[in-house]
């Protein structure tokens, strides 16, 4: 099992839509994934499941198939994490449901990061809540695919840890830059200062605990602009800064020599296409917007526009997939 966070501390540049369409995609492939909601907004479970089970999940009192229900124990100082439940949405999607509830989480998270540096074992079950939670859901899941919300808190902290690799969803613009070079630092702080705590650990205690090597798997550039292919000028001088900033900011590189272009960026995982008229018809349908069909109002030149789609993604989840090292088959 491959586990891969999707995170950026800038909002609104389509990660949770990233999440939810490779997601589709992988498991279209016949590979087993779990995507995991851990953005206390909870958008990726809004996508993946209509209203009805929705209000199911989300009762007025208790929250017992979510990633709420999972922490309740702790949050209420009673237990370890609850058995989590998992949703099925297809036989090759699980989705560990996500609640507005976890950002309760936050504080108690904060609180025990520090207390992990004095070997206590109570601190570690809360700060590794998610990646057992995780360990607990995959069942035979190749690829987990974790969702987290656009901030540098203790809760994304905690669920990067849970990762093996970080791909990093931009948009080409001076906030995703400045949002990048946030990111990096607090990235390879966190890296750090898990393993400084794992070497804390006691050796008696029986707690499975994450690497935390969250490594760099590459960017993805969410386009809001296309003209004949090709980004239009007022988003191309933010595109082409990216390759420079992920170096410097996220990889820790010391720039000496020209670095390549947006296009032959080797950790450019892909440039996709906004695709504003077939958006709003997926999230009608409830379905990726790959896999429209004309009942759905895809007809004459967006069933072009579909195919394009499904292209565009399948190139991606392929780059994703020969990163973390998961078999990757090319037909459709």
């Amino acid at each position: 099992m491959k586990s891969i966070a999707f995170f950026n501390n800038k909002g609104g540049v389509g990660k949770t839509s990233l999440v939810y369409h490779l997601a589709w995609m992988f498991a279209d492939k016949g590979i087993k994934t779990l995507a995991v909601d851990l953005d206390p907004q909870a958008n990726l479970t809004s996508m993946f499941l209509g209203e009805d089970r929705l209000e199911q999940l989300w009762p007025d009192d208790g929250h017992p198939n979510t990633i709420h229900g999972a922490i309740n124990p702790i949050l209420r100082g009673v237990g370890d994490i609850a058995k989590p439940h998992v949703e099925r949405i297809t036989n090759n999607i699980g989705l560990v449901a996500g609640d507005l509830g976890l950002s309760k989480f936050e504080d108690s998270l904060s609180e025990n990061w520090p207390k992990c540096l004095d070997g206590k074992p109570d601190a570690f079950r809360v700060i590794t809540a998610f990646y057992r939670i995780i360990l607990a859901s995959a069942e035979d899941a190749a690829l987990v695919l974790i969702d987290v919300g656009p901030n540098l808190g203790a809760i994304n902290r905690s669920a990067l840890i849970s990762a093996e690799q970080v791909v990093i969803p931009l948009a080409p613009d001076l906030f995703s830059l400045q949002g990048l070079k946030n990111l990096g630092p607090s990235l390879r702080e966190w890296r750090a200062g898990w393993k400084k705590r794992l070497a804390e650990l006691p050796k008696n205690e029986n707690i499975g605990v994450p690497s935390g090597e969250m490594q760099p798997s590459g960017y993805v550039v969410m386009q809001h602009g296309i003209r004949d292919s090709r980004p239009v000028k007022a988003y191309q001088r933010w595109l082409d800064k990216m390759p420079t900033v992920y170096r410097q900011s996220v990889l820790g590189e010391l720039i000496t020599t020209s670095v390549p272009s947006p296009l032959d960026d080797p950790y450019n995982l892909a440039l996709l296409k906004h695709y504003r008229s077939l958006m709003p018809m997926a999230m009608e349908a409830n379905k990726p917007m790959f896999f429209l069909k004309s009942a759905d109002g895809a007809i004459g030149s967006h069933q072009a526009a579909v195919s394009s789609c499904y292209g565009d993604f399948e190139k991606l989840a392929a780059k994703i997939a020969a990163n973390a090292g998961i078999a990757f088959p090319n037909n459709k």
